[in-house]
């Protein structure tokens, strides 16, 4: 029995301009109307998806929740309340930063507990940032990262959109810190980096047992890299049509529709019809 839904968002509940569908938002509020917790499991900050929680009837709900940043923060969306949180110790922070600076032409994205800074942000960046609703500060030069002494960092981001130059910001990461951390990619043209040991799944697994549900009884929706973690997690993962190849290839069931409604087809296979 479904318990609990989570599921990523870009490219896989939203369509390519930052909506909804119709139908999606009607299977999510018929699943909760039958007691299933729906979870958002993004990359994205928990304060840039209000008005998404507020279409889907979950904004300021005591006992619902957001997994947000890629798994290193779970947010309740009663007050935004902080359920947990592992961010990027600083040092670590600046070496990811410098890594993916030193490609002149992309632009890096840090993420605190509820702000977005942004260095060098490119015109096709800002276009996709406002089909999202997302606000941020921009950096203008390298000595503005010494702010974030003081602030929990939960991510550190780069977009290009060149998948060549994402692949080999992908590898940088990894060669640099000998593999002990997490990068991943999202939505065609970012290169995430996170805490080693901070993702989707360990997110939706520490939410489960906060909430005593069997990861068995979790259904994850996804379509990207960065979704793995968590679809290798949950007891059903389930990968939407427009998904990338590594990411069907471990799913138990690919929906025949895309970010338009097959997260509504997922849920009436499995839960409501």
């Amino acid at each position: 029995m479904i318990q609990m839904v989570t599921s990523d968002l870009d490219e896989t509940l939203l369509r390519a301009d930052g909506t909804v569908s119709a139908a999606n938002v009607a299977a999510i509020k018929a699943a909760a109307a039958q007691g299933v917790i729906f979870v958002p499991n993004t990359g994205r900050s928990f304060t840039s998806i209000q008005p998404l929680l507020q279409t889907l009837g979950l904004a300021d709900q005591p006992d619902q929740y957001v997994v947000s940043y890629n798994g290193a923060a779970v947010i309740e969306n009663r007050g935004n309340q902080v359920v947990l949180t592992n961010e990027m110790p600083y040092a670590e922070a600046l070496r990811t930063f410098d890594v993916l600076a030193s490609v002149p032409d992309a632009d890096v994205h840090i993420y605190t507990l509820d702000q977005l800074y942004i260095y060098r942000p490119r015109a096709d960046d800002r276009a996709y940032l406002q089909t999202r609703g997302v606000t941020f500060h921009e950096l203008s030069d390298r000595a503005d990262f010494a702010q974030f002494k003081t602030m929990k960092i939960m991510k550190v981001i780069a977009m290009h959109p060149d998948a060549q130059v994402q692949e080999a910001l992908r590898q940088k990461i990894e060669t640099t810190f000998d593999h002990q951390i997490n990068c991943s990619l999202s939505s065609g043209i970012y290169v995430e980096v996170n805490h080693l040991g901070v993702d989707k799944g360990q997110a939706t697994l520490a939410l489960c047992r906060k909430l005593n549900i069997p990861i068995e009884n979790v259904m994850g929706l996804g379509d990207n890299v960065n979704d793995l973690a968590m679809l290798k997690t949950v007891g059903l993962p389930v990968v939407v049509a427009n998904g990338v190849p590594a990411v069907k290839a471990v799913a138990k069931y690919v929906t025949k529709n895309d970010y338009e409604c097959g997260v509504a087809e997922a849920l009436h296979r499995f839960i409501l019809d």
